[in-house]
């Protein structure tokens, strides 16, 4: 399941269809980090911590930067 969401991310960002495809791989990352909890598996949460934590600092960068062109 977790993987099919992060597919619909890739493909809605191939579309350009920001910020959807943010949220879809916001989700896929929650869901593989949910996995890693129940497998008690450190690589796969260290993975999709690393990954959410780029996801999230790259987002809010661009809510900034379009913030501050806007005005």
């Amino acid at each position: 399941m977790a993987t099919v969401v992060q597919l619909f991310g890739y493909g809605l960002t191939g579309l350009n269809l920001v910020p959807y495809n943010i949220y879809l791989f916001f989700i896929g990352i929650f869901l593989w980090f949910s996995v890693g909890v129940m497998w008690k598996d450190k690589a796969i949460m260290v993975v999709h911590l690393g990954a959410f934590l780029s996801l999230l600092f790259g987002y809010l960068n661009a809510l900034t930067k379009s913030s501050l062109s806007s005005d």
